[in-house]
């Protein structure tokens, strides 16, 4: 009876290892599968905003909006020097919004920053994506090859769903 006991003790704990391998692949899989979103997002973000640093910076401050240069730098882990530069041009292109953060101890109060939504962000680049889709389409009107030139081959409509919200 008890080396009953101990094979099947010996079977549930072998099966337990297998659970916590086969839990642990998943994880990482899991982990690699978010880094891989990320890193796509970022990417992407990288073409509409010009760089990937401004681009990290967007994603985290959709994600934490009201953060201070010190806590995007921190979050990122870019050096604060570049993110406060960012953030400059940023916050010029009103990509950004600026405020000071309030607080009732004495000293001075740190700028924070909220991003734009995704779909104010779309629509502000909307434009020059459009110009430049124009140019492409009479390029051969610009090279010579052709003479007639269409004003507004290319249209993009963005429409911001509110059913979403």
């Amino acid at each position: 009876m008890s080396t009953d006991d101990s094979s099947e003790g010996g079977h549930d704990t072998a099966a337990d290892e297998a659970q916590e391998g086969v839990r642990d692949r998943l994880e990482q899989e899991a982990g690699r599968a978010v880094e891989g979103f990320d890193d796509g997002i970022v990417d992407l973000l990288s073409w509409v905003l010009d760089t990937e640093t401004r681009a990290r910076i967007y994603v985290y401050l959709r994600q934490n909006p009201g953060s201070t240069s010190e806590e995007i730098a921190d979050g990122t882990g870019l050096y604060p020097s570049t993110v406060r530069e960012a953030l400059a041009a940023l916050t010029e292109e009103e990509t950004l919004e600026r405020r000071k953060r309030e607080s009732d101890g004495a000293g001075n109060n740190p700028y924070e920053y909220t991003a734009m939504a995704p779909s104010e962000l779309v629509g502000s680049v909307v434009g020059e994506i459009q110009d430049e889709l124009n140019t492409v389409f009479n390029l051969d009107c610009h090279l010579g090859v052709r003479t007639e030139e269409n004003d507004e081959p290319v249209q993009i409509t963005v429409e911001d769903d509110d059913s979403n919200r």
